[in-house]
């Protein structure tokens, strides 16, 4: 069918053609592959970073929405823990009236049981954050204290608490109920303050 001329002829251009051809094809591949690779490694590179980045962040704003949600939760619960005390002052100052209106001798195995459960009450309260204030030898002091009576003295100092009405408390560092006290005024004050 084919003569072995045309045969020998198709076969040798198409080789030599095609040996040529492909080494120019794989040199140009072979540089455009090392180009192209340098560069989508970059872009991988790149690409990682970014993710890296992404991801610490994320994580970053995690870690902040759990320790707000913490410190809410934290809060709430001691804002709901102050106002149950809050609610049981109230049943302190009752027992303490208790305590002081009966100092009979009749009276005193009921004082003995009111005293137990009172010092119960107020054990219990101290251990969850309650905390009396303190007015002995104290001065008035606006954010601890209400003076519900001022008293003319010269003997003490101006300012000077001289009794106290009703006892304040403090639950951490919030005032739950200041404390009513008598306040000495020194007279020159007093007339003082009448004529302002």
């Amino acid at each position: 069918m084919f003569d072995s001329d045309s045969k020998k002829d198709f076969r040798v251009p198409l080789r030599g053609a095609s040996a040529a051809d492909d080494a120019a094809s794989g040199e140009a591949a072979a540089e455009t592959s090392a180009e192209g690779g340098a560069d989508a490694l970059e872009q991988l590179r790149r690409d990682k970073e970014d993710l890296t980045r992404s991801l610490q962040r994320l994580q970053a704003d995690f870690d902040n929405y759990r320790k707000r949600i913490e410190r809410d939760r934290a809060a709430e619960s001691a804002r709901a823990t102050g106002a149950t005390i809050e609610g049981l002052l109230p049943v302190l100052d009752g027992f303490e009236r208790a305590l002081a209106a009966h100092t009979e001798k009749a009276y005193e195995k009921y004082r003995q049981g009111f005293n137990l459960i009172y010092r119960s009450l107020r054990d219990a309260l101290e251990r969850m954050g309650l905390e009396r204030i303190d007015t002995t030898d104290k001065l008035f002091d606006p954010h601890l204290h209400q003076a519900v009576e001022r008293v003319d003295s010269s003997d003490h100092a101006d300012g000077a608490i001289l009794g106290e009405m009703q006892p304040g408390y403090r639950f951490r560092d919030r005032v739950l109920r200041p404390a009513m006290v008598r306040v000495a005024v020194h007279p020159t004050n007093s007339a003082e303050g009448g004529d302002a």
